[in-house]
């Protein structure tokens, strides 16, 4: 049976802005997911805070506006900084932030903001080893596995509501450059799953991905 066009549903993507501070192989993987069909986010918008930040290039290769908002402008004013990045989002028309890679910490006017509308990908098993260096703090803990934590952003540094994680094993060799490398493998599967659970509700469902390729990621989504 044919359905009239006007009885179809309407395909209405969130519109998403991602925020980058380097080369944006975060970044990347969720412009590739955008761009499948039904996906239910839709790119407008990639922004650095500095102009030697690699992904823009990228993202301009894929027609996506980009703008710098460089911080060092606003010398210590974080949130006058802040106000002219919401500036760029409601120019816009933002209603999705997705931080990947970006290298700043958010003031709570911000954050405020955009509660329940803003996510960061973070490299380690939260609520272990939030901040910085976790590779080299998850080989010295002597952990077996790590890996990367998807989660809403909210006024505690890496503390908000998990949205999913991926977790690789740890091998005796490893060095923080090589696990590096292993968990950004399942950040770049992580964090479009997760994106996409944000931005449509769904967020109850569970899932776990095994492999015998020791490389593959152990995923599980978090309610």
């Amino acid at each position: 049976m044919n359905v009239p066009v006007n009885d179809l549903p309407e395909y209405n993507p969130t519109r998403l802005a991602i925020f980058i501070s380097g080369t944006g192989s975060n970044m990347e993987a969720l412009l590739e997911a955008c761009e499948e069909d039904d996906y239910p986010a839709k790119p407008v918008l990639v922004l650095a805070n500095k102009a030697s930040a690699g992904g823009l290039e990228k993202a301009k290769a894929r027609g996506i506006q980009t703008v710098v908002v460089d911080h060092k402008v606003f010398g210590g004013d974080r949130e006058a900084f802040e106000h002219a990045i919401q500036a760029e989002l409601e120019k816009h028309d933002v209603e999705f932030i997705a931080l990947a890679g970006f290298m700043r910490v958010l003031t709570p006017w911000f954050i405020g903001k955009w509660e329940g509308k803003m996510i960061n990908i973070h490299p380690s098993l939260l609520p272990s080893f939030p901040g910085l260096h976790t590779h080299q703090r998850a080989i010295a803990a002597k952990c077996r596995l790590h890996g990367c934590s998807v989660h809403y952003v909210t006024a505690g540094v890496d503390e908000g509501p998990i949205i999913g994680q991926a977790a690789v094993p740890i091998f005796p060799d490893d060095t923080p450059d090589t696990l590096a490398a292993r968990v950004l493998v399942a950040e770049h599967k992580l964090y479009p799953a997760c994106l996409e659970a944000a931005v449509s509700d769904d967020q109850n469902s569970s899932y776990v991905q095994m492999s015998d390729d020791p490389d593959a990621p152990f995923i599980i989504s978090a309610p």
